[in-house]
């Protein structure tokens, strides 16, 4: 197993504001760079999925395993004898709003797919994260 973590931890956004930006998958791609579009097939609800297609990339059907509203939610890729998991959280410490995000790969394949999709997810989230940061800051706190 592979597993890689990313955290930061801020007091420009509220856990509500994040919430409503990354659940709202259809527009990920005003945010991330690297994303020619993402589309949510249904409502944000486990067992459902996601299409994403990177940029340069194939379309990847992605399923919500996990949702806590406002905390946390866990998404998996199913490749070829591996599966990667994505766990977003959001919690409300004394210095601010910690935003973590990790990448789990399992499987038999498993060096394969962080070769090939988890390394470059990986190496990314500093930039993805300040990027969510700062369009968060433009959602209304309702």
């Amino acid at each position: 197993m592979w597993k890689r973590s990313y955290s930061v931890t801020t007091t420009e956004i509220t856990k509500e504001q994040i919430w409503k930006l990354v659940t709202d998958i259809n527009n990920w791609k005003n945010w991330n760079d690297s994303l020619e579009y993402s589309k949510l097939l249904g409502e944000f609800k486990i067992g459902n999925y996601f299409i994403l297609k990177p940029k340069g990339g194939p379309k990847v059907k992605i399923k919500l395993v996990e949702i806590i509203k406002n905390k946390k939610f866990t998404d998996l890729t199913t490749f070829p004898f591996a599966k990667m998991y994505g766990e977003h959280t959001y919690e409300e410490t004394q210095d601010g709003l910690k935003i973590c995000v990790t990448m789990t790969v399992k499987g038999i394949l498993s060096f394969l797919w962080i070769k090939l999709v988890a390394k470059e997810i990986v190496d990314d989230l500093p930039s993805s994260i300040a990027n969510q940061i700062e369009t968060a800051k433009k959602i209304s706190n309702e």
